[in-house]
């Protein structure tokens, strides 16, 4: 009998748990590879954890896919996506030995999101978090600075965009400079600048956590510049649209996501990031065989909250888009994915951190307790199972939301 594919598009958070829960469920109905093929098609051979490429030390902020792949049995595919075949449900993909093409009776399509950069000149010179290429090549570039030329701003960085990412890039960079030149006799001070073209810092944040924020930047010494357009970016520093340039050897872009461009090859309306519109059931509405989940989706929360670019969705939508493929493609009743609730937790470097609960971010712990809660998320809760262990990484992609990170901090992660 030839086996069903079932194919999930990215190697993300919501892709990763997406492969792993549909395996988990043919395991449940004791079916295997040779019943049903579960495919994960992904640009590397990693999972990143990519919330944490603000930190200087990168070394583990990725997890070899074959470790979580192989002992379930699912199959990876590295390679770009060049094509989309809805009709004839095909993917096209280049890998390192040319192009394949993958048939699928049921696909998952969580290809995340990506920094948008807008036409400004210069742009490209731009350093940015968002990959971790591109957090590599910033890391190469400050390790640089100290071995260069004296010049006006060579240790002033310029972080765009005050949202989430803008203020975990800033606050880390303060120790990070301090460690660049602390071995030096006269060092200059490292210097700090947050720009953004909002008027207030942390505009997503809320009237609740922003005093909390903006507190934490004035003890690091952080400069912010609201209200601001960048009119273009030189080598030699950022120049403004009233005319003003800061002088700086390093611009960092953080201001603004979009979900994968991918999203447009289906015949569907996305929303204004995008974004594919699912169902509760993480179907993709309009189109038979294909789900979505994490940053290229949206689903409804409530009345009046939409899913939001976040692993703290991204995980649960892949969950259950996992465990929906699979009853979706056998003729089994789905489950509906509902979120209850909702935090976040701001990393703000040496000073601690915030954490917020509710979608109108009431502050329920800061400084080094919030530090512990963001240290628990980061380093534990988020990755999956160890030590290639098969029972405890099926385990760990149930169809569940799990609770709120201040209710389980002693939770191992999974």
């Amino acid at each position: 009998m030839n086996s069903r594919r079932i194919v999930v598009l990215g190697g993300g958070f919501a892709g990763l748990w997406s492969t792993v829960g549909a395996v988990r469920k043919l395991d449940e109905l004791g079916l295997g590879p040779r019943e049903v093929e579960v495919t994960l098609v992904n640009r590397d051979a990693y999972h990143g954890i990519r919330v944490r490429n603000y930190e200087a030390d990168l070394s583990s902020v990725r997890v070899p896919l074959a470790d979580v792949l192989e002992p379930i049995g699912a199959r990876l595919v590295v390679g770009e996506i060049a094509n989309l075949d809805p009709p004839k449900q095909t993917v096209e993909v280049t890998t390192a030995t040319g192009p394949r093409v993958l048939p699928y009776d049921r696909l998952v399509f969580a290809l995340g999101s990506q920094l948008l950069r807008p036409s400004i000149a210069g742009i490209e010179t731009a350093f940015d978090v968002d990959t971790f290429a591109g957090a590599t090549r910033l890391a190469e570039h400050l390790r640089s600075l100290p071995s260069r030329p004296a010049t006006d701003g060579q240790f002033t960085v310029v972080v765009v965009g005050s949202g989430l990412t803008g203020i975990e890039v800033a606050t880390e960079m303060i120790s990070r400079l301090a460690a660049l030149l602390s071995s030096r006799k006269d060092a200059p001070r490292g210097r700090v600048i947050l720009a953004d073209h909002q008027p207030r810092l942390g505009s997503d944040m809320g009237e609740f956590a922003r005093p909390v924020i903006a507190k934490a930047l004035a003890a690091l010494g952080i400069e912010t510049r609201l209200g601001v357009e960048i009119a273009a970016i030189r080598p030699t520093g950022v120049l403004l649209r009233d005319g003003e340039t800061i002088a700086t050897a390093t611009v960092v872009w953080c201001a603004g996501m979009r979900a994968s461009p991918l999203t447009a090859l289906f015949p569907v309306e996305c929303d204004r990031l995008g974004r594919l519109p699912v169902d509760a059931f993480l179907r993709l509405r309009g189109v038979p065989g294909v789900f979505a989940a994490g940053d290229s989706a949206w689903l409804t929360i409530d009345d009046s909250h939409v899913s939001v670019m976040s692993c703290q969705h991204g995980r649960p939508m892949g969950r259950f888009a996992g465990h929906n493929v699979v009853c979706d493609l056998l003729g089994l009743p789905l489950l509906p994915l509902s979120i209850p609730w909702y935090v976040t937790v701001l990393d703000l470097g040496t000073w601690g951190a915030v954490c917020t609960a509710g979608w109108d971010r009431q502050v329920i712990r800061q400084g080094a307790a919030a530090k512990e809660t963001k240290r628990i998320i980061n380093c534990e809760r988020i990755y999956p199972p160890a030590n290639r262990d098969r029972a405890a990484i099926l385990a760990a992609a149930a169809p569940m939301v799990q609770p709120p990170p201040e209710v389980d901090s002693n939770d191992s992660g999974r």
